[in-house]
């Protein structure tokens, strides 16, 4: 049997708690780029992710060309992050109330695109008086790298129950590996992923997808018996 008696929450961050989607579109703008809209933007192939769709391929692409240009995107991309990017409205007051919370133990498995990611979020987190540091445990991954062995070791680590554990996020590799990991999977569809692609194209029952930030605090709150 388990030894603890606790509950675990594992976060994601770029597009679950970070509105990721208007920092990248802040960073391309100070280069002449267009990331165009969520909507488009959340259809794209990783690739376009990051250089624009289909409307903004061509400019986007001849700009993108090159190390240099490469680098200094991610350079403004990093200021971006540090200086100006935004946790959606009420993740701060969720993941504060979590960690205050006795038998809640909370993390975080993220990839990131940055320079530093340990100082970047550090500082976002910061500019919401959130303390980073304060989490149990925090884990950033490179982009092409699963979440599933990280879940699991966080978890066996703490000794947790699988079924008293939950993983969030904004994409169906989030799924996936939270289930993998046999841990209760917290979706939603307002980050890199639509509600459509999610659930007609990856198969993801509705049940387990918030459509806004709200319904994402609120649904985890009372799975974790906090007041909303």
């Amino acid at each position: 049997m388990y030894r603890s008696t606790d509950r675990l929450i594992i976060f994601d961050a770029d597009g679950t708690l970070i509105d990721a989607f208007s920092a990248i579109g802040i960073a391309f703008a100070h280069h002449g780029m267009n990331i165009g809209d969520l909507e488009r933007f959340q259809k794209r192939r990783k690739l376009f992710k990051y250089i624009g769709g289909i409307k903004e391929f061509p400019r986007n692409l001849a700009k993108h060309v090159g190390k240099r240009v490469r680098k200094e995107l991610l350079d403004t991309l990093t200021e971006v992050y540090r200086e100006e990017a935004l946790l959606y409205p009420g993740m701060a007051e969720l993941i504060r109330d979590l960690i205050e919370t006795p038998g809640i133990r909370v993390g975080m498995v993220t990839r990131n695109i940055c320079h530093e990611p340990e100082t970047t979020l550090a500082r976002l987190f910061a500019r919401h008086n959130l303390d980073i540091g304060q989490l149990d445990f925090m884990h950033y991954l490179p982009l092409r790298e699963e979440k599933t062995l990280y879940f699991k070791a966080a978890r066996e680590q703490l000794d947790i129950n699988p079924a008293r554990s939950f993983a969030c996020g904004d994409e169906h590799r989030d799924y996936a590996a939270a289930l993998a990991a046999g841990m209760h999977p917290f979706i939603v569809s307002y980050g890199f992923e639509s509600h459509s692609r999610l659930t007609l194209k990856f198969g993801i029952p509705e049940e387990v997808i918030s459509h806004d930030p709200q319904a994402f605090s609120n649904r985890v709150r009372h799975a974790l018996d906090r007041p909303s």
